[in-house]
């Protein structure tokens, strides 16, 4: 009666053997080759059909830049509002649609350059011989690639393929327009030379070649012209983040799939910004320049006048005479003269600009308040926000086409101009009081000269005259080499920390690593739970430790695998790693025998629990142990049923057992020598109907009996236990039985069996052998034995032929585990 202890399915979930899954898992390396190769393939295809994509980078830093040439009266640039203000103007700026239109169509970004690759367009800008010159305010074809194949160094042709369209969309980069225009249908294609100019209804450009361009001829490119306000939206996803650890510093990125492209819209977007800006700090210098060039013509005309004047009054005069007793005075009234003239500049600045800001709606041409002396902080900070607006405003009147912005940038200008022009209010009425009291001194002074003789006081009128415009004309010509200074040396305010440059490197995606790490997982992943689910319902043995968990019988012996063709391994190989193997059951057996005290021929019986499990090849292999030893030996096939000793010694299985049994041979006639000395086979014979009736005669009783006179070693292969009683029939002439169990073909449950039968005592002096034994294999056959009766659950193919051959893998792998 068998228990559960008996059953795997119990031994299995009482003793997990995580040593043996790891084996398992190991041997299944082919497997996991498989389908890693699989995974990596899916993913590569994967990779390889998707564009890559880049990051570029650039940092740059704002700064409040300080001419060291500004003075209280040199201070000509409209600050916007210290460092932080800056920051957020220039990330703003950046990232605005009216930014991003100007530096798209600088670069004319919205045309595409293309070659065609196996799986796509793949963007090619920077790299191909040639460059696109459009005609903006001419028609291009919209969103559609245009074939440029070059037939030589000079010509190409332009190919389109229409299909069955009769109409095209097209883009008017100028204006900003779509127009369908009428084609013919099919495919276009005309011929031009290089810097021709091409002027088709739906094309309009010259195809010009760089500078180097290498061999080309024969190339096929495509160019594609975008929407422009796709274009734009597109780059306006500019990213632009604050250092977190310098306020100061900018950082901006921007993804794409092309590096040069990324590279030139980085460093263009942020020299177009420098120049803004500094163009931006240089408008009150241009404008004073402008406003003092003017003053200075008109200046040296009238300085001209009063030095003729004064050259002609003292003329035929003694001057030295009539400036006698009056040089103080004249001095005194030169300083006043100059004092009022500054005073009065500064009121008709402000009356200037007062009449200008109420009249005018475009301020960007203000000159600045220094060039009148004026110094109100408050009067030179709105002037110069207001040229700011006004300039601003005016740039985008071509690109902006929302009111709602400009009006926004209105209602900023005007409020701007509220407080300007209370700011001059004040500042008039404060200097109208200086005015006075200057006009007051000047009148004392002119009262005094008025009691110095006639032509002394004439002389003194046209010399304050000349004075005075003398002083004016040095004083605008001063202020004009102060803004000429303050220009060549104004710098801007940003400054770039690293320009986007590419230095190798940046892919960004697609995640090229994390598809493949992806399918590395997937591929270990897959077959690992495929193994592990064919390890926990495996129910074979695959080790000596499945053999002692599972059975008292003792191991006699471990037997590898064999790596010859036929099952002759120990004849073909007498010094191979197996044949030792053998010997060494030889041994042990020969130790039992001793223990024993046998004397005499000794018989040993090998059975197994079903087919394929290697026991006619230990037959052999023993056998032929005994026989190389000079022991005079016999293999007797008692595997009636199904005889498959013969094969390997070339011999014929036309008699045997069976003819002997039935008594129609006797023992010479049924015994057949082999080409190992020593060695005797005497195969089944024909199969009989009745093997078992056979087995248990007299006449077996007999054969024995007879072939202990003629040999040392009898070697008995019988049929497998766990199948029929064949071999239980016979265990009474044996001195010995192996009992063969092969490392992943004998069921665990199969020992539950040989343990009730040994422990009746239907099998005694056993011992088990194990055969096929590989740490490094997938435990499967090898040995080309396919046994099978048909009987119970364990056939397995037992009526089945001969196994095939080793299959290529099987040899490779053990070509290399033979090296090793």
């Amino acid at each position: 009666m068998l228990s559960t202890k008996d059953f795997s399915l119990f031994e299995n979930q009482n003793n997990f053997d995580f040593k043996g899954l790891l084996l398992k898992i190991v041997s299944y390396w082919k497997w996991f080759l498989a389908c890693l190769i699989v995974t990596f393939f899916i993913a590569y295809q994967v990779n390889i059909r998707k564009e890559k994509i880049y990051g570029m980078d650039a940092s740059i830093v704002i700064k409040d830049e300080n001419n060291p040439f500004f003075t209280s009266n040199t201070s000509l640039v409209f600050n916007w509002g210290g460092t932080s203000d800056k920051v957020q103007t220039v990330i703003n700026t950046l990232k605005s649609r009216t930014h991003n239109e100007y530096v798209v169509d600088k670069l004319e970004f919205y045309i595409d350059y293309l070659k065609k690759g196996k799986y796509n367009f793949q963007d090619v800008y920077g790299e191909t011989p040639f460059y696109i010159q459009i005609d903006k305010n001419k028609n291009q074809l919209a969103d559609t690639p245009v074939l440029i194949r070059f037939i030589n160094e000079k010509e190409y042709v332009v190919s389109i393929p229409f299909d069955e369209n009769t109409s095209v969309k097209t883009y008017n980069y100028l204006q900003g327009t779509t127009e369908n225009v009428n084609v013919s249908a099919g495919t276009f294609e005309k011929k031009f030379a290089v810097g021709e100019p091409v002027q088709l209804p739906f094309l309009n450009l010259k195809v010009l070649i760089n500078a180097n361009p290498g061999f080309y001829s024969g190339n096929e490119y495509y160019i594609r012209f975008n929407n422009f306000d796709g274009t734009v939206a597109a780059y306006k996803g500019l990213n632009v983040e604050i250092d977190t650890k310098a306020g100061s510093i900018v950082r901006l990125s921007l993804q794409g799939t092309n590096k040069k492209r990324l590279v030139d819209y980085l460093n263009t977007t942020v020299n177009v910004l420098r120049k803004k800006q500094l163009d931006s700090k240089n408008q009150f210098a241009k404008n004073t320049i402008a406003f003092i060039d003017s003053t200075l013509i008109a200046m040296e005309e009238h300085l001209k006048d009063s030095e003729k004047e004064l050259k002609n009054f003292r003329k035929d005069k003694n001057v030295f005479e009539l400036q006698g007793g009056g040089e103080k005075i004249t001095e005194q009234l030169s300083n006043f003269d100059i004092e009022k003239d500054g005073i009065t500049r500064k009121i008709n600045y402000y009356n200037s600009l007062n009449n200008y800001l109420q009249k005018s709606t475009d301020y960007s041409k203000l000159p600045a308040p220094t060039v009148a002396g004026i110094e109100d902080p408050n009067i030179v900070t709105n002037v110069a926000k207001l040229i700011q607006l006004s300039r601003e405003r005016s740039e985008m009147a071509y690109s902006v086409k929302s009111q709602k912005l400009f009006d926004e940038f209105d209602n900023q200008m005007n409020a701007t101009k509220r407080v300007l022009l209370e700011n001059i209010n004040s500042a008039k009425n404060a200097i109208t009081i200086d005015l006075g009291i200057i006009n007051k001194r000047i009148g004392q002074a002119e009262s005094t000269i008025r009691q110095l003789p006639e032509e002394q006081q004439e002389l003194m009128k046209i010399t304050r005259k000349y004075d005075l415009n003398d002083n004016i004309y040095s004083t605008f010509l001063q202020k004009r080499s102060e803004a000429d200074i303050v220009k060549a040396s104004n710098v801007s305010d940003i400054e770039f920390i690293d320009t986007a440059k590419d230095v190798g490197g940046g892919l960004l995606g697609p995640k090229t690593g994390v598809n493949y790490i992806l399918a590395l997982l997937l591929g270990i992943l897959i077959p690992l739970i495929v193994v592990f689910t064919i390890t926990l319902l495996d129910n074979s043995i695959h080790g000596t430790e499945d053999i002692e968990r599972l059975t008292a019988i003792p191991i006699i012996g471990i037997v590898g695998k064999k790596h010859t063709e036929s099952n002759m391994s120990v004849y073909e190989k007498p010094k191979s790693p197996l044949a030792e193997s053998f010997r060494s059951i030889r041994s042990s057996l020969q130790f039992l025998y001793k223990k024993q005290k046998l004397d005499g021929t000794k018989i040993l019986m090998l059975t197994s629990s079903v087919g394929g499990e290697g026991k006619t090849f230990c037959s052999i292999n023993m056998a032929t142990v005994f026989a190389l030893s000079e022991k005079r030996t016999v293999i007797v096939g008692l595997d009636l049923r199904k005889p498959r000793i013969f094969g390997d010694f070339n011999i014929e299985n036309n008699i045997g057992v069976v003819n002997y049994l039935i008594g129609q041979k006797s023992i010479p006639e049924i015994v057949q020598h082999t080409h190992v000395p020593f060695l005797d086979v005497i195969t089944a014979g024909p199969i009989p109907p009745n093997p078992s009736e056979l087995l248990i005669s007299q006449a077996m009783t007999a054969m024995i009996d007879e072939l202990k006179e003629l040999y040392d070693y009898i070697i008995l292969d019988t049929s497998p236990v766990g199948l029929v009683s064949d071999a239980l029939e016979l265990a009474q002439y044996c001195d010995a039985t192996l009992y063969v169990v092969r490392q992943g073909v004998t069921k665990k449950g199969m020992l539950a069996i040989v343990n009730e039968k040994h422990k009746r005592g239907e099998l005694h002096n056993i011992s088990i052998v194990l055969n096929g034994f590989d740490n490094k294999s997938q435990y499967g056959y090898g040995y080309g034995y396919g046994y099978g009766y048909g009987y119970g659950t364990y056939v397995n193919g037992y009526i089945e032929e001969e196994m095939k051959d080793q299959t290529i893998w099987e040899k490779i792998k053990s070509k290399i585990f033979k090296r090793k």
